[in-house]
C-alpha cells in the first residue's frame, strides 16, 4: 500500500492540469488590428476648415493689422500745410501761365503791332462806353459855383484872418475857400495861405483883414495889407 501511494502521487505531480489561455498583450493586439488609411489620414486636417493657422502666420500678420490702424491715426495727426496766400495779381498771373495757349503761326513784329494797336483801339472804346454810363447813372453834371464877375485890369482883393505876424513888415494870411463841386453839387471847403506885405505892421495873429494884389515884392509875397477889418481881443 505504501508503494502505491506513493506511484498515485508521483502521478499527480507529472501530469498538472492543462494550463488556460493566457490573455494576448497590448502589443499583440495592435499587431493584430489592422493599419489605419494613410490617405485618409492626410484628408482629415484639410476638411477641417477652423485649424488654426501656425503661430509664425498668425504673428506676422498681426503686426501688419496693427501698422493699418494706426497709418489713418497718424495721417489725421499730421497738419494739413497751409495754402498759399496769393495776391489777385499773383493769382492772375497764375492762372494766364496754367491756361492751355493756342498755337499760332509766326508773325512779323509789324504784325505784332497791329494787333497790340487793335487791342488798345478796342479797349479804348469800352472804356467810353463804361464811362458814358456812369455819367448817365449819375444824372447832368453841376454847375458849381459860377466864376466871379471880373473886370479886365482889376485887382484881386480877398479876406482873411492873420495867422502869423512873427516876421517883420510881412504877415502869413489863411483865406477860406467854400465852393460846390462841379460834379456832385456838394460844398467843398479848402483854405490856403498866403504872404502879404504889412508896413507899418499894424496887423496882428487873430485880425481879419483885407489883402489886395501887387507885384512881386519878394520870393512869395505877392499880396499887400489893405486893412484891418476886424481886430482880435
Amino acid at each position: 500500500m505504501g508503494e502505491e501511494e506513493k506511484q498515485d502521487n508521483e502521478e499527480t505531480t507529472e501530469d498538472p492540469a492543462p494550463e488556460a489561455d493566457a490573455p494576448e498583450t497590448p502589443a499583440e493586439e495592435q499587431a493584430d488590428q489592422p493599419a489605419p488609411d494613410e490617405g485618409a489620414a492626410e484628408e482629415a486636417p484639410e476638411a477641417d476648415g477652423s485649424e488654426e493657422p501656425p503661430e509664425d502666420e498668425a504673428a506676422e500678420e498681426a503686426p501688419e493689422a496693427d501698422a493699418a490702424a494706426e497709418a489713418p491715426e497718424a495721417e489725421a495727426a499730421e497738419p494739413a500745410e497751409p495754402e498759399e496766400v496769393l495776391s489777385p495779381k499773383q493769382r492772375r498771373k497764375r492762372e494766364r501761365s496754367q491756361a492751355p495757349a493756342e498755337a499760332r503761326t509766326q508773325r512779323t513784329p509789324e504784325e505784332r503791332a497791329a494787333e497790340r494797336l487793335e487791342r488798345q483801339r478796342a479797349a479804348a472804346v469800352r472804356r467810353r462806353r463804361h464811362r458814358a454810363s456812369r455819367r448817365a447813372k449819375r444824372g447832368e453834371p453841376g454847375q458849381g459855383t459860377p466864376p466871379a464877375e471880373r473886370e479886365p485890369g482889376s485887382k484881386k482883393v480877398r479876406q482873411g484872418t492873420v495867422v502869423s505876424a512873427a516876421a517883420d513888415k510881412t504877415i502869413t494870411v489863411e483865406i477860406p475857400i467854400v465852393r460846390r463841386h462841379p460834379t456832385y453839387e456838394k460844398v467843398v471847403r479848402r483854405s490856403s495861405k498866403l504872404h502879404a506885405h504889412d508896413e507899418a505892421n499894424t496887423a496882428q495873429a487873430g485880425d481879419v483883414v483885407r489883402v489886395i494884389e501887387t507885384r512881386p515884392l519878394s520870393r512869395r509875397k505877392r499880396w499887400r495889407l489893405l486893412d484891418v477889418v476886424e481886430k482880435s481881443r
